[in-house]
């Protein structure tokens, strides 16, 4: 049921709770050294998801594979290889960044004591909280005790990160540096599985990604086959808006709803004539781009430019979801 370079492998993954599927029977494949974004609205089933493939509760039905090593069975072997944050770190507010990291290392029994604390120290400057290392967590803000959550899965080198949220709460310089970091973890050979509802974040740091809907995993792949498999776009740039939207509507062409897309993007300075963005969704099958621009000119359109391409990944979300991108999970 698994690749020898698959991080994680699952196989009719489910998880029931009396009458209610929370997780249909997913088969999810993470490749080994990918950045692997897991996506999906609020009540999708992905922070479930997650907690089974770690162990911290019971799958209803199916198999899970971490590294090869069969979970939860095979947990003692292969957690020791895995670093993870899922729903929020908890911390005692009167320790200090240090003393809590201490403790939690502590209770590693993998963990060697001579290297304690150099271990914490080098973590917490990973996440850029030397500088408090000596306050009390209760003086953290919400993005520092996130970055602190993030430092306790670093404590000693891991094989597989699993963040859920890993930017929740942090101000945008915290979420550079959480992305950096990331990036830096993926560039060692650590896989990182990401749970987040920041489609923008993914798009930045993943090579990879799966999006959940009523606990099914309804596509996986590489960002670039995630994007390809939705409907192509055309970008359209002319002063001769109602001539152009006619045309495109004739070519099968879906206009972007709302009135800026209807309006389009102006271009130009106020009062004079000026060009126009259009953009819609091409049909399938698609006609080619050559053949578009051929009768928009031929029709009187005065194209001042044009272009295909691919669905973002937010858009390729929303079909499959029917949610916009702001989600939980």
């Amino acid at each position: 049921m698994t690749a020898p370079d698959d991080a994680i492998a699952t196989s009719g993954l489910s998880k029931r709770f009396g009458s209610r599927t929370v997780v249909d029977a997913i088969d999810l494949r993470v490749p080994r050294g990918a950045v692997f974004g897991f996506l999906g609205p609020n009540g999708s089933g992905k922070t479930t998801s997650i907690r089974m493939l770690l162990g911290l509760v019971a799958a209803s039905d199916g198999d899970i594979r971490l590294f090869g090593e069969p979970m939860p069975d095979g947990g003692a072997r292969v957690l020791p290889r895995v670093g993870a944050l899922v729903e929020g770190p908890a911390f005692a507010p009167y320790l200090s960044g240090t003393a809590n990291l201490l403790r939690r290392d502590s209770a590693d029994l993998y963990a060697p004591a001579a290297t304690r604390r150099r271990r914490v120290a080098s973590a917490l400057e990973r996440v850029g909280l030397s500088h408090a290392a000596d306050r009390r967590v209760k003086a953290y803000s919400l993005g520092m005790k996130q970055r602190l959550g993030i430092a306790g899965a670093l404590l000693t080198e891991k094989e597989l990160l699993v963040l859920d949220e890993p930017t929740n709460g942090l101000d945008p310089q915290g979420t550079r540096e959480v992305r950096s970091l990331i990036r830096s973890l993926a560039d060692g050979g650590t896989t990182v599985f990401v749970s987040s509802h920041l489609l923008a974040e993914i798009e930045q740091i993943c090579s990879h990604a799966a999006i959940m809907r009523s606990g099914r995993l309804v596509a996986q792949g590489s960002l670039d086959e995630l994007r390809s498999t939705g409907a192509p776009r055309v970008r359209v740039v002319t002063p001769d808006v109602d001539l152009a939207i006619a045309v495109l509507a004739r070519l099968g062409v879906v206009a972007d709803g709302g009135s800026d897309a209807a309006a389009g993007e102006s271009l130009g300075a106020p009062g004079a004539e000026h060009d126009v963005v259009l953009e819609g969704t091409l049909p399938h099958p698609a006609p080619a781009a050559e053949d578009v621009v051929g009768i928009l000119v031929a029709e009187g359109v005065r194209v001042r430019g044009f272009a295909v391409h691919g669905s973002s990944l937010e858009e390729r979300f929303v079909a499959l979801t029917g949610e916009g991108f702001d989600v939980d999970r």
